[in-house]
This record gives structure tokens, C-alpha cells and sequence, in this order.
């Protein structure tokens, strides 16, 4: 009886999936915090455009470059322990934050602090654990674990925009640190490392590894797997796609949509609403392309999405002069396609080097998409406060778009073929 009653639990791995998807949501919930602090910034200190968005840009690269070396440390001292410091060090830097008077602050704290701190819950955590706890249903439960991400990024924007507008900046502040502090709690209740920890094997795996006759892939530190994966074009063309998707998707309408429909007069929580619709739009998109990335080449989904997000960025200038109604299509449509670039890239990158290595050099090609962020955050402000609004900005990341999308016309052969990361078991460990 004991035995029928053990087979009909769901697997442990579905818990750890739900925890890592609170995780990633709570801290997507963080990294969109700025999107409402540009306009009571600028009102209560006098920064510019410019000077916020430099912060900014230092958090998304952070989140970005850390990743990397992130996936390296989960290897080594487990996914619970980085995910228990992460949310310690960001429950305390937004907390700081509401002491902040001087701009060298800002930098520090969401600059510095917060970028490094959801560095460590980037979409590498994602990565790392669909390939450690799932054999089965890794594309739909990846799909899932980012749709998370993006979906608590911009789903909680409208409760922010009113909570600065009815209590301030601050209180929003302390209200997200609280958050970061429950989630601390949940993770240090419910996360496991590994199958092994608990006797499972992953979800789906009908047999293990033998110890011999087999060829097993080698694990990597963070910086010998970047010089071996950048020898590899398909690296350079999978990082070059995400550096843009990066770029038209949290550094700039993340961070800037809700400053440039001020510009048009729009409210700021009418703008942090469009946010959260393509927050919820995102759950059926990103899910999708999860579940469509285990049936269809991965990069002709690619080619469709970055093509489409370009032509909708190239005509939201005309959207935002035109109307509300306009930004409600605007939204749907764009909330579709948000993240429905990370399944399928990172299907791409496990199939080019390797499941083993899959979390680290992923995390590599998101330090990419970061980067991007970053120049598109900075680069935008920039340009706002040159031109007085967005309009460039808007067609410089539409046109990026296209070409990436474009790229996948021509990427067929650096994309296929067997993992090259692969050596013999009696190979020693690269350092």
C-alpha cells in the first residue's frame, strides 16, 4: 500500500521547478523596479535621464555577466546555497535604497548590489535546473521557469507605479525587500541540489549511466568554456541574436516604455498596465515556444520571432502617437514574443556543446543578451535626452531585430551537428 501510495506523488522535481519558479519571479519582480523609478528620481533629486539609466545599465550587465561564473558556483556549492545568498544580498541592497541622497548610491545599490544579486537568479538557474531534474518535458518546463522571469518583471509594474503614486518610492522599495525576505524562507524550506540528494533520478530518465564504454561530456569552468565556445561560429551567432533580443526587450521597453508614454501624456500606471499585460501575454508565449521547441527546428522559431518583434518596434512610434488603443495590440502582441527567444536558444546551445555544459556557456550567450540590455538602457536615455524622445531608439532596435532574425536564414550548418564539447571519460577536467 505504502509502495502505490510513494508511486502516485508527483515527482520532486516538479517542486523544485515550482520553488525555482517563485524564485525567478520574486526577483523578476526586483529587476523591473527601476522601470518606476526613473520619473520619482528625477522629480525628488533632480538626475537626469542619463544618470538613471547609467545604473541601470550596470544592474542589467551585472545580471548578465555574473551568470557565467553563477552556473560554475551552483555546480560547486549547489543551487540552494547561491539561491539563499542572492536573496539575502537583495532583500538587504533594496531595502538600502530608501536611504539613498546621492547618485554614486544608486549606482552602488541598484547598480552594483541588486545586478549582482539577480545575476546569481538569471535565466542560467532556469538552464541548470530543467538539465539536472528533468529528462522529460525539459522545452515546456523551460518555457514555464522563463515565462516566470519575464512575466514577474513586468506583472508587478502597475502594483508599483501605485504604490510610489499613493505612498512613494520608498514604501515600494521596502515592499519588494519584504518579498525578497519570504521567498528566502521558501527556498531554505523546500530546495534540493540534486535528484541524487533525495535517491531519484531526473524526471522522465528511464536508465542511468553506465560507468564504461560511454563518452561523457567534460565539464567546463566559466572562462575555459568560453574560449573553447567562441572558437565555435554557432556561439557567436546565438550570442549576437540574444545580445539583441537583450537590447529590444529589458533595456528598452523594460526599462523606458513607461518615460515615453509620459512623453505622449499617458499615465504612469496606464503605461506600467501595458507592462503587465505583456507580463501575462508572456505566461501563454514563452510557455508555447517552450513546448513548440520540442517539435520544430529551434531556429526557424527564431528567424519568426525576432522578425516580428522589429517590425512592431519599427511601427510603435506611429502606435504611441496614435492612440491607447493601438498600445493594447502593441501589447498583446509583444507580450507574445518577450522571451519566446530562450527555449529554443537554449535548446540550440545544449545541442551544440553538451548538456553538462549547457547552464555555463548559456550562461555566457545571456551575458550577451545582457549586455545588450545594458547599451539599449543607456543608449535610449541617451537619446531622450538629446532628442526629447524615443523615436531612434525605437528604430535602431527594430532594425537589429530584423538582422538577427535574418541570420538564422544562413546559421543552418554552425547550428547542427553533435555537441563539440565532448571527450573521453578518461579525459581529465578542464580548468
Amino acid at each position: 500500500m505504502k509502495l502505490k501510495l510513494a508511486k502516485k506523488r508527483p515527482h520532486y522535481a516538479w517542486i523544485v521547478a515550482g520553488v525555482t519558479f517563485l524564485i525567478l519571479l520574486v526577483t523578476a519582480g526586483v529587476r523591473a523596479t527601476p522601470g518606476v523609478l526613473i520619473l520619482p528620481l528625477e522629480s525628488e533629486f533632480g538626475w537626469t535621464s542619463t544618470a538613471i539609466s547609467a545604473a541601470i545599465a550596470i544592474n542589467l550587465a551585472l545580471y548578465g555577466l555574473i551568470g557565467p561564473f553563477a552556473a560554475s558556483l551552483m555546480e560547486r556549492w549547489g543551487l540552494r546555497r547561491i539561491a539563499l545568498l542572492a536573496l539575502s544580498l537583495l532583500a538587504v541592497s533594496v531595502g538600502l535604497t530608501t536611504l539613498m541622497r546621492h547618485q554614486w548610491q544608486l549606482i552602488l545599490l541598484w547598480g552594483v548590489c541588486v545586478g549582482s544579486g539577480t545575476g546569481f537568479t538569471a535565466t542560467v538557474l532556469s538552464a541548470v535546473v530543467v538539465n539536472r531534474w528533468f529528462e522529460k518535458n525539459r522545452g515546456l518546463v523551460l518555457g514555464a521557469l522563463t515565462a516566470a522571469g519575464a512575466t514577474g518583471q513586468l506583472l508587478f509594474l502597475p502594483l508599483m507605479a501605485r504604490v510610489v503614486e499613493r505612498s512613494g518610492w520608498r514604501m515600494m522599495a521596502l515592499g519588494v525587500s519584504g518579498a525578497a525576505i519570504i521567498v528566502f524562507f521558501v527556498v531554505l524550506w523546500l530546495m534540493k541540489d540534486n535528484p541524487s540528494d533525495l535517491g531519484l533520478t531526473p524526471y522522465g530518465a528511464t536508465e542511468t549511466e553506465k560507468d564504461s564504454g560511454i563518452v561523457v561530456e567534460q565539464r567546463l569552468r566559466p572562462l575555459a568554456a568560453l574560449r573553447l565556445a567562441s572558437r565555435s561560429p554557432a556561439f557567436w551567432v546565438l550570442a549576437g541574436s540574444f545580445f539583441v533580443c537583450g537590447a529590444s526587450t529589458n533595456g528598452l521597453i523594460g526599462t523606458h516604455l513607461i518615460a515615453a508614454c509620459h512623453d505622449y501624456g499617458i499615465p504612469e500606471v496606464r503605461a506600467a498596465g501595458l507592462l503587465a499585460m505583456m507580463g501575462i501575454f508572456d505566461i501563454f508565449g514563452t510557455t508555447a515556444s517552450g513546448w513548440l521547441s520540442d517539435r520544430m527546428p529551434s531556429r526557424y522559431l527564431l528567424l519568426a520571432y525576432y522578425c516580428l518583434r522589429g517590425l512592431s518596434l519599427i511601427y510603435l512610434p506611429h502606435t504611441l502617437a496614435n492612440g491607447h488603443s493601438g498600445l493594447n495590440w502593441f501589447a498583446i502582441f509583444y507580450g507574445l514574443d518577450w522571451v519566446a527567444t530562450v527555449p529554443p536558444t537554449v535548446r540550440l546551445v545544449t545541442d551544440c556543446f553538451g548538456r553538462v555544459n549547457a547552464g555555463v556557456i548559456f550562461g555566457w550567450v545571456a551575458a550577451a543578451h545582457q549586455v545588450g540590455a545594458a547599451l539599449a538602457a543607456l543608449g535610449a536615455g541617451f537619446i531622450r535626452t538629446r532628442a526629447g524622445d524615443y523615436h531612434d531608439a525605437f528604430w535602431i532596435a527594430g532594425g537589429l531585430c530584423l538582422l538577427a532574425g535574418v541570420s538564422f536564414l544562413f546559421a543552418s550548418r554552425p547550428l547542427s551537428g553533435r555537441p563539440t564539447l565532448l571527450v573521453a571519460i578518461d579525459s581529465p577536467v578542464a580548468t
